[in-house]
């Protein structure tokens, strides 16, 4: 799987999107995409998001000692991506709270809905493990209210 390019929109307003291309590593012997693969392509589109926000993970654990987590994942599966197929992960900002955010994230090929995931991520202190509130320019980014 490869990143061909991701939109740079403002995030809690409009959709992000995430393009990749599907190699044999994906599938399996049939030449359909593993399920669970879906869940690292959504995965890597959350985290282009937060780069294109200028939003580094690494350094948001050192700075302000937070770590995301998926707290909760429903995922529907409508038709498969086959290998060499060309996807895009489409992301939107569903709602913003103290510690937690929820995303849809839908993989498309071309037109078609191939699979559909509500997906909401906690704020987590990464030394406790309990949960934490979201930094306030995350928050914002999220929210789509940036400075």
């Amino acid at each position: 799987m490869t990143m061909n390019n991701m939109s740079k929109s403002q995030a809690g307003d409009q959709t992000e999107v995430f393009a990749l291309r599907v190699y044999w590593e994906d599938t399996d012997a049939a030449g359909i995409v593993y399920y669970a693969n879906y869940l690292k392509y959504a995965e890597r589109a959350r985290s282009e998001i937060l780069y294109a926000a200028g939003i580094d993970q690494t350094q948001l654990r050192e700075t302000d000692g937070v770590v995301f987590g998926v707290r909760a994942c429903n995922a529907e599966y409508l038709l498969p991506a086959r290998l060499g197929d060309q996807l895009e992960v489409h992301t939107s900002v569903v709602a913003v709270k103290g510690a937690s955010f929820e995303l849809r994230q839908t993989v498309m090929r071309g037109p078609d809905a191939l699979v559909v995931m509500d997906v909401r991520l906690a704020s987590i202190d990464h030394v406790s493990g309990k949960p934490a509130r979201l930094p306030a320019r995350v928050k914002a980014m999220l929210s789509g209210t940036r400075d």
